[in-house]
């Protein structure tokens, strides 16, 4: 058993333990119950439990979520268009998200499959000091899509 002040007074009866947290005015809390003799402690176990409440707040504000933002491209796409896609693309991953890049098709456009891949190529060639490829570009049906992660 742990008591109030945190030093180890060893093992005691249940019946004694329970008299010690109440004579304190705090509660009597089974720590580790898997232990041989399970540990208890004497502790405020509403302050525990607003403490522990507040580290698990405190880890979840600090976890990063990562979002994938998609990008759609096509294969005759205009230079000016191609330079505000790529900015956006740029302030994704300045932000710390992946970004999906989808190069879809219409009509004839099938046709043109090699020119959608070297665009692919081009914009990740431009994209470089910013991130880096993480799925290689690949055909799904009528789109050929790619995952760039920032570096």
């Amino acid at each position: 058993m742990i008591d109030a002040d945190g030093n180890q007074t060893g093992v005691v009866p249940i019946d004694q333990a329970l008299k010690m947290a109440k004579e304190a005015e705090l509660d009597l809390v089974e720590v580790a119950a898997q232990a041989s003799p399970p540990v208890c402690r004497i502790i405020d176990f509403s302050k525990f439990k607003y403490d522990q409440e507040k580290k698990e707040k405190e880890a979840r504000k600090k976890q990063k979520v990562v979002h994938l933002k998609e990008i759609k491209f096509h294969p005759f796409i205009e230079e000016n268009d191609y330079q505000v896609k790529l900015h956006s693309l740029e302030k994704f991953l300045k932000q710390g998200d992946k970004g999906k890049i989808t190069m879809m098709f219409r009509g004839r456009e099938m046709n043109y499959v090699s020119t959608g891949r070297k665009v692919l190529e081009r914009l990740s060639q431009d994209i470089a000091p910013l991130g880096e490829v993480e799925k290689a570009p690949h055909m799904e049906g009528k789109m050929i899509t790619m995952i760039i992660m920032p570096k």
